[in-house]
């Protein structure tokens, strides 16, 4: 790590062995440890009772802190998370909400152990507050962490963690978040470990410092005590496990369960095939004014039982785009539980040794002090997890016994939009900061046998809720026009992306003068929502504001408007990064993001296409357009005009990429008993030549396999980035200067799209290396 600001690196967190850990720990913290002669004594039904229970403490800390904040963040959209460590920080058992805000938690303790254990001192009944993104414990300082040591006889047993998205912690901006930040003393304050409990005592002048930033003191100060409460609850609960079961039988299933963890992810690892696979994703506009695309790139190489993520060639860090390391490693963390462990309990700390990273120094994923990094976690550490997503997906994909775990990418990345003003209903006037949460509800990616879950959440917060719209009217003077899941949303493909939603507020009736609006949103020009194999993108992401509408406060109106056509007024294109304002006539209106399709929407199942239509999932164009499905005024489908429909896609397929007089290969079925699948499209069958690559639906041999060699033997097709539906932004010209496409590579014998999606006109073409196959498909 280096920075230009002297000593700032020694606020730096990274994960080190466990023996030089122990050797910069001061001698006075007497630690309590196990051997793992130790951890394999403990019976099964014991190891099963304890492992359980201490599941159950993470659930019941999740309660504690439900009931006793007072944040719309926290009751109503479960941004919070929580830990169980072992004496080291090694994460035993994480909870189910935002499982980013866990991915570095074990730093965080690294650091508290190296630097706090000598002065001031880790007692029994001592708590830690921490929001620096460079040590950990949270993605920007906007996550704001507890850290509770516990004690059994004199040493230290172990660590509970509990973490929430504060809504406000200070900085010039409402909500903590500064488009124009130039770097970090333009934010919140970060602040590193500092003993907040000490000898079960909360610090008064510790607490005060902390709320005094804030603009919204109350809710910062009802947060940091329910976190306390959470970690008490817990400490005292985990106390009493030891009491029944010995302290060395909980901590042995404490190793054990890590152990046991990290073995069943080596063994899926070895299940799968070896080789290097490869994704380029970006962020745009790194801070207000700016119209640039900042790349950033991942290549993972799988290789026996362990996975190297090598983010080398990734943009230099740059305005507002920024996350530290923790946030890189976070990113991995929370993309690689839901996909990859989704069968294996969450004991991170085991599954986290099964992968390493290379990054390089100051770059947008890795960033040095005083980087603004305000948009560490809905920005590049979301888009790091996004291209982590597909490599894994394209891997797995590659494995028959794994397909059914693929799945295209889910909601690309949240919405971020904070408003903030004075609420004056009532006669009253206070202050209110409120990020709008209803984005929460995203769509999920497609897999290879069912469609994505549409509005079903988030693939990082397993446990996310979308608030009440009627919470969100009596918390803050603002009026829901509309919110619903949004027709077309959803990225085309054999197998449809999930649907995304869209909401439409506008101040309250009795509310005067103009609110601010502080927007972020990655994903509204190159998708971050990315479809597989041929599979189409999910929807643009889209944040307007209405100006001068119609019916400004629904006052008297006999009907409300359903739509942007019925608003009137003149529409605001709101930026990637900015600011703007929300008056008395004006509607706010935010469209986000849905998930990816997977394999080429021309395969998609007619009953299918005709279903999503009556359900209004998809348009009765885009029907046409997309699918290839003709539907008759009954709603059924026209069997002999959808024939003719999507011969004709094809032969305009065969056209744009200059094989206009080649006809075109029948899809059908065909003998590939011998081959190994790459995925929906693509096969490996040995030739003379070698091992060649083949497209499933025509058995057309498209190229060697060594070195993706086979790529550069694709039919490319650069478009207008709306031909990958309606639900892609027409203008990408409104965001960014870059030139954008809608890029499609094809099978050259029946032009069944293998990889689809929308791109700068610079993107590289896919680059996967798959180590030679000698057993056929099992």
């Amino acid at each position: 790590m280096t920075s230009r600001i002297p000593g700032a690196d020694e606020y730096t967190s990274r994960p080190m062995p466990r023996e030089e850990l122990l050797r910069q720990i001061s001698p006075a913290l007497p630690l309590h440890q196990v051997d793992a002669e130790t951890a394999d004594q403990v019976d099964a039904l014991t190891y099963e009772v304890v492992r359980h229970r201490l599941w159950a403490i993470t659930q019941e800390m999740g309660e504690t802190l439900r009931r006793m904040s007072g944040s719309h963040v926290v009751t109503e959209s479960n941004d919070f998370n929580f830990s169980i460590c072992d004496e080291l920080g090694e994460q035993v058992q994480v909870g189910a909400y935002n499982v980013g805000l866990i991915g570095s938690m074990d730093l965080a303790i690294v650091w508290t152990l190296r630097n706090r254990s000598d002065n001031p001192g880790i007692e029994e009944g001592d708590m830690f507050l921490c929001n620096d993104p460079w040590i950990g414990g949270g993605l920007h300082q906007n996550d704001a962490a507890i850290l509770a040591p516990i004690f059994h006889d004199g040493k230290l047993f172990g660590w509970t963690t509990a973490i929430a998205h504060q809504v406000d912690l200070g900085g010039p901006r409402p909500g903590s978040f500064s488009p124009s930040a130039q770097d970090v003393f333009g934010e919140a304050v970060p602040t590193p470990p500092i003993k907040v409990v000490r000898g079960g005592v909360l610090q008064r002048d510790v607490a005060d410092a902390w709320v005094r930033r804030s603009r919204l003191p109350h809710l910062v100060g009802l947060d940091l005590r329910a976190k306390i409460a959470a970690n008490k609850n817990a400490a005292e609960q985990i106390l009493r496990l030891i009491t029944k079961y010995g302290a060395d039988t909980v901590k042995a299933v404490m190793r054990r369960m890590m152990d046991d963890a990290e073995r069943r992810l080596r063994a899926k690892l070895e299940t799968l095939p070896d080789g290097t696979w490869s994704a380029v994703g970006y962020q745009e506009q790194s801070q207000t004014g700016d119209r640039g695309l900042h790349a950033i790139k991942v290549t993972m190489t799988k290789e026996a039982d362990r996975l190297v993520f090598d983010f080398r060639g990734t943009a230099e860090q740059t305005g507002i785009i920024n996350c530290p390391y923790p946030g890189l490693r976070a990113g991995i963390v929370f993309t690689m539980l839901p996909l990859l462990a989704g069968d294996i309990p969450w004991a991170a700390g085991g599954l986290m040794r099964c992968f390493e990273i290379i990054t390089e120094e100051n770059t947008i994923t890795n960033a040095s002090f005083p980087a603004a990094v305000g948009k560490g976690p809905f920005g590049p550490a979301w888009g790091s997890g996004n291209l982590v997503a597909e490599v894994l997906a394209k891997m797995l994909d590659a494995e028959p016994d794994h397909r059914s775990d693929v799945q295209s990418i889910c909601n690309g990345t949240t919405d971020l939009c904070v408003v903030s003003g004075v609420d004056v209903r009532g006669g009253g006037a206070k202050g209110f900061v409120s990020p709008v949460f209803d984005v929460m509800a995203g769509g999920y990616g497609a897999q290879v046998h069912h469609d994505g879950v549409d509005t079903g959440g988030r693939l990082i917060i397993p446990s996310a809720r979308a608030p009440d719209v009627e919470m969100t009217e009596y918390l803050y003077p603002l009026v829901a026009l509309w919110r619903r899941e949004q027709t077309d949303s959803g990225g085309p493909g054999r197998q449809r992306g999930g649907m995304s939603g869209s909401v439409c507020y506008v101040q309250h009736p009795d509310q005067s003068g103009s609110m601010s609006l502080v927007v972020s949103g990655t994903g509204k020009v190159a998708n971050q929502n990315v479809g597989l194999a041929g599979g189409y993108p999910g929807n643009s992401q889209l944040d307007l504001v209405v100006r001068g509408i119609d019916v400004p406060q629904l006052a008297g109106a006999t009907a409300i408007p359903a739509d942007l056509d019925r608003l009137g007024g003149e529409i605001e294109v709101l930026p990637c990064e900015g600011e703007s304002t929300l008056g008395a006539g004006d509607a706010l209106y935010l469209h986000w993001q849905a998930g990816g399709g997977y394999g080429d929407p021309l395969l998609r199942p007619v009953d299918s296409v005709r279903e999503d239509v009556q359900q209004v999932r998809v348009s009765a164009d885009a029907a046409r357009d997309v699918y290839g499905v003709v539907l008759r005024e009954d709603g059924e489908a026209d069997t002999a005009a959808t024939e003719e429909t999507r011969r004709k896609l094809r032969h305009r397929r065969a056209a744009a990429v200059g094989l206009s007089d080649a006809r075109l290969a029948p899809i059908g079925t065909h003998d590939l008993s011998e081959a190994r699948r790459l995925d929906d499209n693509l096969a490996v069958v040995e030739s003379p030549d070698g091992e060649t690559v083949v497209c499933v639906h025509c058995t057309t041999e498209i190229g060697p396999l060594a070195e993706g060699a086979y790529v550069e033997s694709l039919p490319r097709l650069d478009s207008a980035p709306t031909e990958a539906g309606p639900h892609i932004w027409h203008d990408p010209s409104q965001y960014v200067d870059a030139e954008v496409v809608f890029r499609q590579l094809f099978c050259p014998g029946c032009l069944t799209a293998v990889n689809s999606r929308v791109v700068p006109v610079d993107h590289p073409l896919p680059a996967d290396h798959y180590k030679s196959w000698a057993e056929p498909t099992r």
